[in-house]
């Protein structure tokens, strides 16, 4: 908007036809959006042919872009899909990867100009490159608080960083991965399980559409986790999912419980609710 170019604002972005009829109207550069708007349009057979040589940037945030995702967008429109971080307290960005093509994929990137990003353990104690901890975030875009409520400011910003509530880490080259939400996460036996690997496995299987994990009370172990999935194929079973998952993670992260759903809740912008499906 800044320099004049043209911006289409798709007012209902869950109308897939909707979003693909402005995409063939307008040469699009730039379209921005969440995994779960990605993996729709990409299983739209209309989608694929449509012309994407104008596409320069497609920027992925909200919630994590799963790897299965941007890969499929990549060679679907020939573009990266760029995955990017913030929240509406960081106005609303944090982290991003450039867009030469030089970003990793399943990252959200790196810090942006003059932010600082570090990884704290619970007592907020910075960690080690590679040790997963809560993200916080330092930076002329942060918030000065929460209008008239100074109990809730004083609990997200500690010494002028501002707590997240996203659990992750950041690499040797400074690229940071969002591991999950911190009340998200999942304990079974005393193991940590985050949901997004879970989601991110599943998302590999050819006949799941999406899905969404969460942790569920169990006598023995604590919390266990229930899948629920939305199929791609009808004929998937419950059977065939398990053996999926035995072969691709350690046996306490297998599901132990998975429920098929035509469709699972979602925020306006498309955002999957898993705390409705906890409740």
């Amino acid at each position: 908007m800044g320099i004049g170019t043209r911006t289409i604002l798709v007012t209902n972005a869950r109308d897939i036809n909707s979003v693909i009829a402005d995409i063939k109207n307008y040469p699009i550069t730039l379209i921005t959006g969440i995994n779960t708007l990605f993996n729709a349009l990409l299983n739209q057979p209309e989608f694929e042919k449509l012309d994407f040589s104008t596409l320069k940037i497609t920027v992925g945030g909200g919630m994590a872009v799963q790897p299965a995702v941007a890969e499929r967008w990549k060679k679907v429109t020939g573009c990266f899909l760029t995955e990017g971080y913030g929240m509406t307290e960081t106005s609303p960005v944090a982290v991003v990867n450039p867009f030469d093509g030089s970003g990793k994929l399943g990252y959200i990137g790196l810090p942006v100009p003059s932010t600082d990003v570090r990884i704290v353990n619970d007592e907020y104690q910075e960690l080690i490159l590679g040790e997963i901890g809560e993200i916080q975030v330092k930076g002329p875009q942060v918030m000065k608080g929460y209008y008239h409520n100074y109990e809730a400011t004083n609990d997200i910003i500690k010494d002028g960083w501002l707590c997240t509530g996203d659990i992750g880490y950041m690499d040797t080259d400074g690229f940071i991965k969002i591991v999950d939400r911190k009340k998200d996460m999942i304990l079974v036996s005393g193991f940590n399980v985050y949901p997004n690997e879970i989601e991110e496995v599943a998302s590999l299987h050819p006949k799941v559409f999406e899905s969404a994990a969460v942790g569920i009370k169990d006598e023995k172990s604590g919390e266990v986790v229930k899948l629920f999935v939305v199929k791609k194929d009808s004929s998937l079973t419950q059977e065939e999912l398990i053996e999926h998952f035995k072969v691709n993670v350690t046996g306490y992260k297998v599901p132990k419980h998975i429920e098929f759903r035509t469709d699972l809740p979602k925020t306006n912008v498309g955002k999957i609710l898993r705390r409705m499906l906890k409740e």
